[in-house]
Order: structure tokens, then sequence, then C-alpha cells
């Protein structure tokens, strides 16, 4: 893990057994409030991307919204929201995803991609991947293509990176928290 992985990572607040026993939660508000880290951490994203065609950077509902924002503008790219159902207002498309104990769905409007856009899709963390996986299967279904599935933290003791790279799609998390 480079100094900035390693910066940002330790900027993260765990708070332990929330939001129930064993859990051990990722608080990324704490490099949000540190100046220094959120700037690494943004930077972190731009030079991954930096020289790269992006079309739009894809933001999943709602804390990949900060970081999504912040690099679409860098990258002079479009921001494209992934959203939780029944909260965009145009023609949409949706689909469902497993959760621990239930379904969920995502949204996303018909018209946010042209065929054959260079995507980047983000989010603040990668757990099961059931959101990222969701949220790639609607980019695609529009015809535009995912250049990479990108993170903050990964969460590798919950296979949703594996998942992901399963479906095809490449994956970079700025830090890890593995048998933490």
């Amino acid at each position: 893990m480079d100094y900035f992985s390693q910066s940002i990572k330790q900027a993260i607040r765990t708070v332990p057994d929330w939001p129930k026993p064993g859990v051990a939660f990722r608080d990324i508000t704490t490099v949000l409030q540190d100046k220094t880290a959120f700037r690494k951490l943004i930077d972190a994203f731009v030079h991954r991307y930096h020289g790269h065609k992006i079309d739009a950077v894809a933001a999943v509902d709602a804390r990949g919204f900060i970081i999504g924002s912040a690099l679409a503008y860098e990258l002079n790219a479009s921001l494209v929201l992934v959203r939780k159902k029944g909260k965009l207002p145009f023609n949409t498309l949706v689909e469902d995803y497993e959760l621990e104990y239930g379904t969920a769905s995502v949204e996303l409007h018909r018209d946010a991609f042209k065929p054959g856009d260079q995507v980047v899709l983000v989010d603040d963390l990668i757990a099961t991947g059931g959101t990222m996986l969701a949220a790639s299967r609607l980019i695609r279904r529009i015809g535009a293509e995912i250049v990479e599935v990108a993170a903050m933290i990964d969460l590798p003791d919950l296979g949703g990176s594996a998942k992901l790279q399963e479906e095809g799609l490449k994956v970079y998390t700025v830090c890890s928290f593995e048998g933490e």
C-alpha cells in the first residue's frame, strides 16, 4: 500500500459494533472532514483516470455522490447519479439486487449515457458488491462501457470485489480492510 493509501486508511474511523454487534463500521466522514485526506483521496482517483477517455462518472447513492462529483469535475466528465428506486423523476431503468435480508433496487435515467460511453462507476466502499453489480448492469443495459468500478474502501472478506471481477469488471480501491 502506498503512502497516500495508507494515510487515507488511517483517516477512516472504525466504529465497533455499529449498526449491530460484531460489525466494524468504516466511517468515511473523518476523511471528508480532513481537508488533506479528502484531497489525497480525490487525487488518487484523478491520477488513476487522468489521460483515459472518460465520458462519465456514475456515482452510487448516496456517499458515492461525494467522490463522484469531485472526480467528474476533475476529469471534465459528466456526472450520472445511480439512485435508490423512486428517487429519479424521469424515465428510468431499474435493477433489483439481493441484500442480507431481502432485496433492494437502484435506478438510472434511460438517457443517462450514449452507447459506447466510457464510464467509471464509483461508490464509497465495496462490501458484498450487490449495489455495484446492479448499477453496472444498468449501465451496460444502456450500452455504455464500464472502464472500472472504483471505491475508497474494499472489504474483501465480504466478497464483493471478487463478484465484480467475476462479472468481468476491473476493480480499483484506494484502501482495503481485510481481516480487520
